[in-house]
């Protein structure tokens, strides 16, 4: 029984489902009902939607938001037999599958393209915050939270590991350094 299901997994592939950007959970959800109702789930592994989480101030308050990492892309993991490919296909939202002629069979990922889109999902799982604003000592920005909020100031110092930033700032006309944390700041335009 083992050896059967070590054979039918190393037959699935990994192929990148083109969606309407936006829809994608929707889509999702659509191909796992379609599959179920064929009974063909045995030959369909994951199916992914590689997401980050973002984090961002709304109102002085601390949002988390999951962005797509590849808007309009959805990842999945199967062995394309019998009317699995045309099933897909026909679901609303979905535009086809990526590689390939226009309307030439589904072409897979290769294994290190796969290694690296899951290595970059099981990161992305693992970092608790990502953040998609660097900053650079000498830029100038705006706190936006805190008791020095509306201040400008100039970065002096970077601290990664902490996610702080010291930056100086002018109180009652004298240039003053506080710490603010990434999240209390930011870019001026």
């Amino acid at each position: 029984m083992t050896e059967e299901v070590k054979i039918e997994s190393s037959n699935k592939k990994w192929y990148v489902i083109r969606a309407i950007s936006g829809k994608e959970k929707k889509v999702k959800a659509h191909i796992e009902l379609e599959i179920s109702h064929l009974k063909m789930t045995k030959y369909v592994g994951q199916i992914l939607i590689p997401t980050e989480k973002v984090y961002q101030i709304r109102k002085g308050k601390k949002v988390s938001k999951e962005r797509n990492f590849f808007p309009g892309y959805i990842l999945m993991e199967a062995e394309l037999i019998g009317e699995i490919v045309h099933a897909i296909k026909n679901v609303t939202n979905v535009i086809g599958f990526l590689g390939g002629k226009k309307g030439g069979d589904p072409v897979p990922l290769r294994q290190v393209e796969v290694n690296r889109i899951l290595g970059k999902v099981d990161e992305m799982a693992e970092t608790a915050e990502v953040m998609n604003i660097p900053f650079i000592v000498g830029e100038s920005v705006k706190v936006i939270d805190g008791p020095f909020n509306t201040f400008s100031g100039t970065i002096q110092e970077i601290n990664e590991e902490k996610k702080k930033l010291k930056v100086e700032v002018k109180i009652f006309g004298r240039k003053t350094p506080i710490e603010l944390s990434y999240m209390q700041v930011e870019k001026e335009s």
